[in-house]
């Protein structure tokens, strides 16, 4: 798994539609729920009439954890749901990647809201790392 300074990604050995599908699969297996799909290629399209490649995001939601982190911080939804994104790249290669809650929440001071980002981490890089 590789890491940038807000998220981590891995290349993986599905297409792009079945890589999406896995990941719902394995978002579902840590407690996620996708609130929503947003499908870039098919915006950027639409609404610019350019070509773009396969990007998907996933808006992901741990329910219980996003209701724990609300009650220590109201104004938390503007950071919330964690994306997860899907495209292929320039090397025609899958690739899935997550948003890093611990570096999304650096701006927080509160240390429920922390902890609460440590174990989506840990939840969304078992995600990434089961790919």
């Amino acid at each position: 798994m590789e890491k940038t300074n807000y998220g981590f990604w891995k290349s993986v050995d599905f297409e792009f539609e079945e890589a999406i599908e896995k990941t719902k699969e394995a978002l579902k297996e840590e407690g996620f729920g996708v609130l929503a799909e947003l499908d870039f290629k098919g915006i950027l399209k639409k609404k610019l009439d350019v070509d773009f490649k396969p990007y998907q995001v996933l808006a992901a939601c741990n329910p219980p954890n996003a209701y724990k982190a609300l009650q220590a911080e109201e104004q938390l939804g503007l950071l919330l749901p964690c994306n997860v994104i899907v495209y292929v790249n320039d090397n025609n290669e899958t690739i899935v990647a997550a948003i890093d809650p611990v570096a999304n929440m650096t701006a927080v001071n509160n240390d429920t809201v922390m902890e609460v980002a440590e174990t989506i981490q840990s939840k969304l890089k078992k995600v990434i790392s089961s790919l």
